[in-house]
């Protein structure tokens, strides 16, 4: 009987113990450098030194959205436009990480007789209209003088930009990589007339994460965040990346020489730079700013009805406090 009780006894406190276990934070992310870069923390086992349990969940970057939006998700990877139009339309989140941003990932690709984004005058370019590649081209026709009414857009997924580039029916494309990439594969003596690197700032990409779980989790997320400057420090030292671009170019199912011009349009902040661009400012610089003009391209173009409270979906002292230890 004694022992029997004993049995019961323990069995009671496993199923206690596990009742009581916390669940992973989970996190969506998907295929651009800056966020394929967790990569390495994982494979390193780096979040398991850190203390957190914490689950990455690789899917593409619509469905990481659309899974965070049904509360599947604790945190997504996302651009800061497309964490608003999440929020307006969804789930509204709050970014406590900066990653990068988009440094030439980005581009608006034409044939080879075009020499600038100023010769497209009068064609056709195709995009994804109300997505970042809009606002990119907006920013690019802006920059050099012209106005939307210069060329006409066709709309069409991104995914499928190259496909429509190489079958002539268009000029030009507006596209992200990989994509952009492969359109100046498939059209031989294509080239990139303009590219976020020429606006650096416009497209900034972080961790978004649900808001009720950074008030009861806090001390977990700031963990995630010094876990991420651990990458980011990693990936800065030069001797390191190889190693580096063989981890990033396994999670994508490319060869690492394939990968490196990918990750090499992408501007990974180091902890000053984040610092800077965490502070309130107009301007391309600052999240705050380059969110203002996400917001105003979004409302213009219909994405969502009303202005977003832009300075309710970042909060940059989970970056501070983990950058201060």
């Amino acid at each position: 009987m004694k022992k029997r009780t004993t049995i019961l006894l323990a069995s009671l406190l496993l199923l206690s113990s596990l009742l009581g276990k916390a669940e992973p934070l989970k996190i969506g992310y998907s295929d651009w450098p800056g966020w394929v870069a967790w990569e390495i923390g994982i494979k390193k086992g780096w979040f398991k030194e850190a203390g957190v349990d914490v689950e990455f969940v690789w899917m593409d970057y619509v469905k990481s959205m659309e899974a965070y939006a049904a509360g599947k998700l604790d945190a997504v990877c996302v651009t800061n436009g497309d964490a608003l139009v999440t929020g307006a339309t969804g789930k509204p989140s709050v970014c406590v990480l900066l990653n990068d941003y988009s440094n030439g990932n980005d581009m608006i690709v034409a044939k080879g007789d075009f020499k600038t984004l100023k010769d497209l005058k009068g064609k056709t370019i195709a995009l994804e209209e109300g997505f970042v590649e809009h606002l990119l081209l907006l920013k690019g026709l802006e920059l050099n003088g012209m106005a939307e009414t210069d060329i006409t857009i066709k709309n069409t997924p991104t995914n499928s930009t190259p496909q429509v580039f190489s079958s002539g029916q268009v000029e030009a494309i507006a596209a992200w990589q990989p994509n952009s990439g492969q359109a100046l594969k498939l059209v031989p003596g294509s080239k990139t007339v303009f590219s976020s690197k020429d606006a650096p700032g416009l497209i900034y990409d972080g961790l978004f994460c649900d808001r009720d779980s950074v008030k009861a989790h806090r001390a977990d997320w700031i963990k995630v965040v010094k876990v991420w400057y651990r990458i980011a420090a990693y990936l800065a030292k030069e001797d390191n990346m190889d190693a580096a671009l063989a981890i990033l170019s396994e999670r994508v199912g490319v060869k690492p020489a394939e990968y490196e011009p990918l990750f090499a349009g992408t501007k990974i902040l180091t902890p000053a730079e984040a610092i800077k661009v965490w502070a309130k400012a107009d301007g391309l610089g600052s999240i705050y700013g380059s969110s203002k003009v996400v917001d105003d391209f979004n409302v213009k173009y219909k994405v969502y009805a009303k202005p977003a409270d832009v300075g309710s979906y970042f909060d940059p002292t989970l970056t501070k406090e983990a950058l201060a230890k």
